[in-house]
């Protein structure tokens, strides 16, 4: 190695171990929120809940995300990621120690719900999206998709690795390793060097810069201290249709995601085949929201949120199918798309917020619209519970799906900021 490119990989080293922290408490962070699919079943045989009842503890926990979003960026913008972690991670380790050790649905409202949710959010999608945002300048959708697809990592690992735990040790004793987990990711981040890390990475000095790029800097620079507030965000319409992408594709993917495994074993497919399947979609996840973060560097974002969609109206479709003709055909079409499209729509968001919206304010902001991702979620994973409950079958919960993925594609054309990529005020 010459010693200018020695010095390149030195000066990029910090940014990729800060991109690969941010990976790290994604996956494992939501990893273990999304494996409560895996977790439904001995949960409801041991308790004798009906899907709702069981259902009904990950929309707590999706909402408490949600709503602990905005918590989360008004912590990182006021305080900093040190406490983001440092909180977040205290609240997973106790609610999934306590976890096994629950007996009543209520504490399970408390425990997994609310302080698993709030726990996830301030150490998820926010505090990354900030970090990221400030080490990538070249290359940030790309960069935030890769970090954003830390969720799929952590589905991919985490549900067949759920699975062969609860087989051994039982639900209880799955939830018990989880919370030493992170009791130890709790230390490493005691040890890390916050102060440089909320910095972000540093500019070239100016004598080496040309007049153009150091107007374009402080530019930059001048927008990083004021930009716009959340106050004054919530009065655009860019910002709402932000909030309704979120909001509706969350009860598209989580009406489905959860019940994913029940349905498959109903449909004669094994237990193991049902969680391999379904780690297989957070597989998936990866390579799809790594190819939209490429893609959308290169063309219209709209456009590639566009066949994203599409990509999810066909898993629906072919899922839907499975209930009336056995067919591995059909599951591998199904977690083929569905893998791949599931969490696409975030990175091309996430990417759109940190342009149009860069400044002091836009943890507090994103935080905001991840309010919709929440309440999505809970919305559609307890809708999906209850309307199998009253019928007695999935279709309505799948028609329901496909309904608020069309809306969330709508926003893409019909704001016209998402769509052009600018914000109004401007």
């Amino acid at each position: 190695m010459n010693p200018k490119s020695r010095q390149s990989f030195v000066q990029l080293l910090p940014a990729l171990l800060v991109f690969a922290f941010c990976i790290l408490m994604i996956a494992t962070s939501r990893g273990m929120g999304e494996t409560y699919g895996v977790f439904l079943l001995p949960m409801s045989e041991s308790f004798g809940w009906n899907r709702a009842n069981v259902t009904s503890v990950y929309a707590v926990y999706m909402i408490s995300f949600g709503l602990g979003s905005l918590v989360s960026g008004v912590v990182y913008d006021r305080l900093g990621p040190r406490y983001n972690y440092t909180i977040g991670l205290l609240l997973l380790s106790t609610c999934y120690g306590f976890a096994g050790a629950m007996t009543s649905l209520v504490s399970f409202y408390l425990v997994i719900g609310i302080c698993g949710g709030l726990g996830a959010a301030m150490v998820g999608i926010v505090p990354m999206q900030s970090l990221v945002s400030k080490w990538f300048r070249r290359g940030r959708t790309m960069a935030l998709s890769i970090a954003y697809s830390g969720q799929g990592i952590g589905v991919m690992v985490m549900a067949p690795t759920a699975h062969v735990v609860i087989e051994n040790k039982g639900w209880q004793g799955a939830y018990s390793l989880a919370s030493y987990g992170f009791i130890a990711i709790l230390v490493l981040v005691v040890l890390l060097p916050w102060r440089r890390i909320a910095l972000g990475v540093s500019l070239p000095p100016m004598t080496k810069v040309s007049e153009n790029m150091k107007q374009g800097s402080n530019r930059r620079e001048a927008g990083s201290k004021t930009g716009i507030n959340l106050r004054q965000a919530i009065r655009l319409p860019e910002f709402w249709g932000f909030f309704t992408i979120f909001g509706a594709s969350a009860v598209s993917i989580f009406g489905i995601s959860l019940e994913v495994v029940v349905y498959l074993v109903e449909q004669k497919f094994s237990i193991a085949q049902a969680a391999f399947a379904f780690g297989s979609m957070g597989m998936l996840t990866i390579l799809g929201i790594a190819l939209t973060g490429i893609l959308a560097e290169r063309y219209p974002r709209h456009i590639i949120a566009s066949v994203s969609y599409g990509l999810t109206f066909i898993g629906i479709l072919a899922l839907v199918a499975l209930q009336f003709y056995f067919s591995w055909v059909l599951l591998v079409v199904f977690v083929v798309t569905f893998g791949l499209s599931a969490g696409a729509r975030g990175p091309i968001v996430t990417a759109q917020m940190a342009e149009m919206f860069a400044g002091r304010g836009l943890a507090s902001i994103f935080g905001a619209t991840n309010i919709g991702q929440g309440c999505g979620a809970g919305l559609g994973a307890f809708m999906a519970g209850y309307l199998f409950d009253l019928t007695g079958n999935y279709n309505i919960g799948f028609a329901m799906s496909f309904l608020f993925a069309l809306l969330g594609l709508s926003m893409f054309w019909l704001v016209p900021a998402i769509r052009h990529g600018k914000r109004q005020d401007k």
